[in-house]
């Protein structure tokens, strides 16, 4: 049975048999997908064998997964900061000191690294939450993107997309009176471009590629003057492209902006144009109901990152009710506690059963949809996340014959695969048609494990 094909008049390039794949609803035994020119170009089901020259893919294969909000230097942070207790804010010092090691070298060789972590994770695309501009002391580089252009070359090199979304992050907080935001302190020098002026000529010189997408973000309330917040949104709107923001992740965020404008966060940004429908707010942990309701009418969408709020101590947001309200929900690894989506897809609703005492929030196929066609439409790219013709040819095979995931009956390999896989059951990557992980190989970095150790022990000293 054929499906579905696209009269593209390009040739095919590759096929690629699925011994099953998860085609939006249900899980499909027997499929054969043709790519030509990085997209799918032909999917037909029911065939019960290899073609001649397929690409044997054993296991459920599924829409390549969107990791829609990184700080890909923070990997540098694993184990380090679970070294005694603290808070947020005792967690954010530990950072500012791998920041302040960074150079545009060593930090291509972190994030060539970390991509390719994600890449042997399933992960296909990256919203990359960047603000780490200039040299320490706040001097721009010679070419004030250096750092920028290092992690779109990272990415590239570890055969992985990238939606840059350079971050405005121009104050240290909110001052003591209204209206007056603190001056960034001798770490923050480093993110700041002084105005938002200055960020946008900064952030216009950057160039998007084939992998490679760019966007905007507003650090936060506290680190964007109310005054330059429209600076930004009308930069991402005069180009259609994707804005991010970190949103009410800590209550004394929201505390401190009632106190400096008399309103929350979220008002705050719909008050200055930032909410919208390419508009999304990482974490949306601390919300008021108002809140929720002007994300939800706004079409804005929620970014949740579970395991680096469980690991920072920051709460649980309000997904269900974000959702309901019309918010679409995306996925994404954050500070890199673990670099898994299926964590962070079965944490969302595992989570909400703590807190609520009740099972079955989401179905397997909606957390899917959150780390795949959501996820990826977050970031920009809305032909992606989706096993059908037309599409970017960017999908994963995650195995079910791992300890993890035996014996469910195939119907209900979703199932299996979201609320017990981990991202050590995945034995293929493929973006654009292309080989990325090849049974659970990286085939592009050699030894990863070993690229990740030598990146983060040189930030170590």
């Amino acid at each position: 049975m054929q499906l579905t094909t696209t009269p593209t008049g390009a040739r095919p390039t590759a096929t690629f048999w699925m011994s099953h794949a998860w085609l939006g609803t249900h899980v499909e035994p027997g499929v054969a997908l043709v790519v030509a020119d990085g997209r799918i170009a032909g999917i037909r089901t029911g065939v019960d064998a290899p073609p001649p020259g397929a690409t044997v893919l054993r296991g459920l294969t599924v829409p390549g997964l969107a990791n829609t909000h990184s700080h890909a230097f923070h990997r540098a942070l694993r184990s380090t900061v679970q070294v005694g207790s603290g808070t947020f804010w005792t967690w954010r010092e530990l950072m500012y000191q791998v920041a302040s090691r960074l150079t545009p070298d060593t930090y291509y060789d972190l994030a060539r690294a970390v991509y390719a972590e994600m890449a042997l994770a399933g992960i296909t695309a990256v919203g990359e939450f960047h603000y780490l501009h200039h040299a320490p002391g706040g001097a721009p580089y010679t070419n004030p993107n250096a750092m920028g252009e290092a992690l779109i070359a990272a990415a590239g090199a570890a055969g992985i997309r990238i939606t840059l979304l350079d971050t405005a992050y121009l104050a240290a907080g909110f001052g003591q009176r209204a209206g007056q935001y603190r001056e960034p302190d001798q770490h923050q020098l480093r993110f700041s471009d002084t105005t938002a002026d200055a960020w946008a000529e900064r952030a216009s010189l950057l160039k998007g590629s084939d992998h490679a997408l760019i966007g905007a973000a507003v650090h936060s309330v506290r680190a964007v003057p109310a005054g330059q917040l429209a600076t930004v949104a009308k930069w991402a709107e005069e180009r259609q492209a994707p804005l991010h923001v970190h949103l009410s992740e800590q209550t004394a965020e929201n505390d401190a902006c009632q106190a400096a404008h008399g309103c929350s966060p979220t008002r705050l940004l719909a008050d200055h144009g930032v909410l919208g429908p390419r508009t999304t707010g990482i974490h949306n942990t601390h919300l008021s109901s108002e809140d929720i309701a002007l994300l939800g009418v706004s079409a804005t969408g929620t970014c949740m990152c579970p395991t680096t709020e469980r690991d920072l101590a920051d709460g649980i947001g309000p997904a269900v009710a974000l959702q309901r309200a019309g918010s679409s929900l995306s996925l994404g690894s954050d500070s890199h506690a673990v670099i898994d989506l299926f964590e962070e897809a079965r944490a969302m609703e595992l989570n909400e059963r703590l807190r609520t005492h009740t099972r079955g929030h989401w179905t397997a196929a909606a957390l899917l949809r959150a780390a795949t066609v959501d996820g990826h439409a977050a970031l920009g790219r809305s032909d992606a996340g989706t096993l059908e013709p037309g599409a970017l040819a960017d999908f994963t095979t995650v195995a079910l014959d791992s300890v993890r995931t035996a014996g469910p009956v195939p119907r209900l390999a979703a199932e299996a695969v979201v609320f017990a896989a981990s991202a050590a059951d995945v034995r293929h990557t493929v973006v654009a048609g292309r080989h990325i992980v090849r049974d659970g190989q990286h085939t592009l970095v050699e030894d990863v494990p070993a690229a990740l150790a030598s990146a983060i022990a040189v930030l170590h000293g």
